[in-house]
């Protein structure tokens, strides 16, 4: 496999997981091929190793179009592999390239789970299936899903049974984890923030247990719609949680790494997750996790480094009482055995190579 194109709308640090997602896959893959990403000008477009970077300006139909071509005719790549849906960017490229020859991998980064299917459903997303979604879903010459759960949801839809498992990763050997487990007594929230992730159970927790959690602080970290954010900040006010819980912003770099580190817990009480970057990152870190059975990881049961709850405030108050109930030694046995997890199941290189494998298949 000797030139591979990615496209993804876009790869601003605001975008979250995808983003992040594409990142750790270039860098390994770059390693192995002559790889190409292609996304649209953005405010904050992080920084791809080990490939060359595209930015093309236009989103509309005919000037678009003319700047992928060119682009194809340039690269001459054996795959092009689409990030997302839902976009009609996306529904695009896929249709130009299969129009000269090009076989297509589709990435629905989670965007087809029934929680999403199902918001908003008859106002926008019956028009978009009729107008191009579900073409394209249906012509994709392979579909990538990132855990077994969102394949059985993909079945489901019935659009396209040609589907392949590989799960999404963490650059482990990068990340170093915690050295110490004495409570700093933070409880941490590191995502997109958007209504999807259930920050308002996180809220209606707080209100609830705040008695329990004297002296902790929740710290709600990420970026997202501001008139969203200052609905939440309203909603913790009127839950009379506002010292507890604090919004800090998107945090980057290093910073993230340390808030990783100090926070006792990680909490996600999502209410869908393809995969959930952020939980892989805090394990890595050495930090337990609650998370919910909206996400994947039924692996917090099976290595004893976190809780996955049903979803909900009621469950995530069971989990946090458990986890203020636990001894220090025991946060830190859970911390070691989330890092063991994360080296044994989802290292990038791991990750690069099945997708190496799956392009040759396809390509074949």
């Amino acid at each position: 496999m000797k030139k591979i194109i990615h496209y993804i709308p876009s790869i601003d640090r605001s975008c979250g997981g995808t983003t992040e997602y594409v990142r750790l896959l270039a860098e390994k893959l770059g390693q192995q091929s002559e790889l190409h990403v292609v996304a649209h000008t953005s405010l904050h477009p992080v920084e791809m190793k080990y490939c060359r970077v595209h930015f093309i300006q236009k989103y509309i139909w005919g000037a678009m179009k003319q700047e992928w071509m060119a682009l194809l005719d340039e690269v001459q790549p054996d795959i092009v592999h689409v990030h997302g849906c839902w976009n009609l960017q996306c529904a695009w490229v896929q249709k130009w390239s299969q129009a000269k020859g090009y076989k297509v991998i589709l990435t629905p980064h989670g965007m087809l789970e029934p929680w999403i299917m199902n918001r908003n459903y008859w106002i926008k997303k019956v028009p978009a299936l009729i107008l191009y979604q579900k073409k394209a879903i249906c012509k994709a010459d392979y579909i990538h899903a990132t855990a077994e759960s969102e394949k059985e949801n993909l079945l489901l839809l019935g659009y396209n049974d040609k589907i392949k498992v590989i799960p999404n990763a963490v650059n482990v050997d990068s990340i170093i984890v915690k050295n110490s487990w004495q409570r700093t007594k933070t409880i941490l929230f590191l995502s997109r923030i958007h209504e999807k992730k259930g920050i308002n159970f996180l809220i209606e927790t707080a209100s609830i247990l705040k008695k329990e959690l004297d002296g902790y602080k929740i710290v709600i970290a990420g970026e997202g719609d501001a008139a969203y954010i200052d609905t939440l900040k309203q909603m913790a006010l009127q839950a009379g949680v506002q010292d507890i819980i604090s919004f800090a912003g998107g945090v980057y770099g290093e910073e993230k790494w340390d808030i990783f580190r100090k926070a006792d817990v990680f909490v996600l009480p999502t209410f869908s997750e393809n995969f959930g970057i952020a939980i892989a990152e805090a394990l890595a870190s050495g930090t337990p996790v609650i998370t919910t059975k909206g996400t994947p990881w039924t692996d917090l049961v099976n290595y004893n480094c976190g809780w996955h709850t049903e979803i909900g405030t009621l469950p995530t108050v069971n989990a946090l009482k458990e986890f203020l109930q636990l001894d220090e030694m025991t946060l830190e046995s859970m911390g070691r055995n989330g890092r063991r997890l994360i080296e044994e199941k989802y290292s990038t290189q791991s990750m690069a190579d099945e997708m190496m494998k799956l392009y040759k298949m396809v390509k074949e």
